[in-house]
């Protein structure tokens, strides 16, 4: 089974299973890594926003223009920030290796609740 690493902000290493055809945010979602995914993968926030090793990036496909315009939202972006409900595990992918960044920006809490 193809495997990646969460690093997260304290440098703590996780390496957990990467199931083909799953995203990386269900893969943290089901080890228990600390990745919000406030959308639950529908691409209408940026709590999902990773930093992918520099040496993996160019294997991801291309992120396409409704991924860009919430990145552009995401606290800490990068040259290498990705969503992680838009990385797709593929045996290319196995070793994977993504950062989290130090803080996330939630667009869709409610301003209003108390």
């Amino acid at each position: 089974m193809p495997k990646m690493t969460f690093i997260e902000p304290n440098g703590k290493r996780h390496e957990v299973d990467a199931p083909k055809g799953m995203s990386v945010l269900e893969i943290a979602h089901r080890n228990g890594i600390d990745l919000e995914g406030a959308c639950e993968g529908s691409l209408a926030c940026s709590t999902c926003h990773v930093i992918v090793d520099k040496e993996w990036y160019d294997l991801l496909t291309e992120a396409k223009d409704d991924e860009e315009d919430m990145l552009d939202l995401a606290f800490g972006l990068t040259h290498t920030s990705r969503l992680g409900c838009q990385i797709i595990m593929t045996d290319e992918l196995d070793g994977l290796v993504v950062t989290l960044p130090s803080a996330t920006r939630n667009m869709m809490v409610d301003k209003g609740s108390s």
